[in-house]
């Protein structure tokens, strides 16, 4: 064996050592943060009212399945606030049915005007104005609450000065290998998220199941640094406002709000692709520390296929891999659990290889890529 040789076995063996370091940084010193996470026992018990505010455009399929379980949460004093987003749907006539039952259903009708378009951010800004309650709870027309509980479990996080809290939105499990990829990452993000939070370094929520304050939101005003573009109501603005100690999370099960995925790679590519495009408007600290895993995932992987391939060191190089992943499915286990998902953890070894393929590919598509902007 040539010394040549001999240096590419060591500069591979060492590069799947040095990440396999890294990598177990992130599962026992981030994500471990929110695996074994125990909410904490103050809670908001005044039961103040509150705001529930939906977006939809063209939305009469999903308000029809997912409004009334919104509709009747067991809570004293709260309205819905549904913006009818533009819609050339049934939507209004649904909404005006469901109006004349709930009287606590309030109807926003925005107008589609060519010289001057709009967008979500739009609808919400809307909305949010036109809401009566201090505390803002958000979802989206296609979700559905698990449980009437919802309401309650994330207003009762708003304790202790919190102006933000951030919920959980799963997707509906069913057989196929892209719903099974869409959970994961889902959960994956929520890791991240979560993790973050109880760090107090929330950069990021989801707007299927999110809370905040009208006075945080009309303090920082609003949507106005990002209002040109398509997406980011929910991360952008989180990351913008959060701080220190303004944000809570809620992640009991029943007040998890659920939606289906996409049915094809093709809308579920498209969807990925508008959401990406926000994570390099976050802040350089926040995009740091994504990015910083998702490099050093990719040398691991890399590193681990060429020394297997090649037959170089072979069984040190599958004695790290077992490491790295008996590590991070010990940490991933009870964070699943947390998060009614641990059926994920059976397949976690070929998932975690094409998460790493999914953020290359929509991440480089996200910084190629021009904002969606509305005007």
């Amino acid at each position: 064996m040539n010394e040549e040789f001999v240096f590419i076995e060591i500069v591979f063996l060492t590069m799947l050592s040095a990440s396999c370091a890294v990598l177990l940084y992130y599962y026992f010193f981030q994500i471990a943060a929110f695996s074994f996470y125990k909410p904490s026992e103050i809670v908001n018990e005044t039961n103040e009212p509150v705001s529930i505010i939906i977006s939809a455009r063209n939305e009469y399929r999903n308000l029809e399945k997912n409004l009334k379980a919104i509709l009747e949460q067991d809570y004293p004093e709260y309205e819905v606030v549904v913006i009818n987003d533009c819609s050339w749907d049934e939507s209004q006539k649904l909404l005006e049915y469901y109006q004349e039952v709930y009287p606590h259903l309030k109807i926003c009708k925005l107008l589609e005007q060519e010289k001057y378009p709009t967008g979500k951010k739009f609808a919400l800004t809307m909305g949010i104005k036109a809401a009566k309650y201090e505390k803002l709870l958000f979802t989206d027309a296609d979700c559905k609450p698990s449980s009437n509980q919802w309401l309650q479990l994330m207003q009762g996080q708003f304790a202790d000065g919190k102006e933000i809290v951030l919920g959980f939105s799963p997707y509906k499990a069913s057989n196929n290998l892209l719903n099974l990829f869409i959970r994961f990452e889902t959960v994956q993000t929520a890791f991240f998220y979560f993790s973050a939070a109880i760090k107090n370094n929330a950069f990021m929520g989801i707007g299927r199941n999110l809370a905040y304050t009208k006075e945080l939101f009309f303090k920082n005003k609003g949507y106005a640094k990002h209002q040109h573009i398509l997406s980011g109501d929910d991360d952008l603005f989180v990351n913008e406002n959060a701080t220190k100690s303004n944000v809570a999370i809620q992640i009991n099960p029943n007040s998890f709000t659920f939606t289906e995925s996409k049915k094809t790679y093709a809308e579920w590519a498209n969807q990925k692709m508008r959401h990406n495009t926000t994570g390099k408007l976050y802040k350089s600290k926040d995009k740091t520390l994504l990015g910083v895993y998702f490099i050093v995932l990719m040398l691991f992987y890399a590193s681990f296929f060429i020394l297997i391939l090649m037959q170089m060191h072979w069984k040190i190089a599958l004695g790290i891999y077992v490491l790295k992943l008996v590590s991070q499915s010990a940490v991933y286990y009870f964070g699943f659990k947390k998060l009614n998902s641990i059926n994920l953890i059976y397949f976690l070894p070929i998932l975690d290889v094409f998460y790493l393929i999914y953020a290359y590919v929509f991440g480089l598509v996200g910084m190629l890529a021009k904002e969606r902007k509305i005007w």
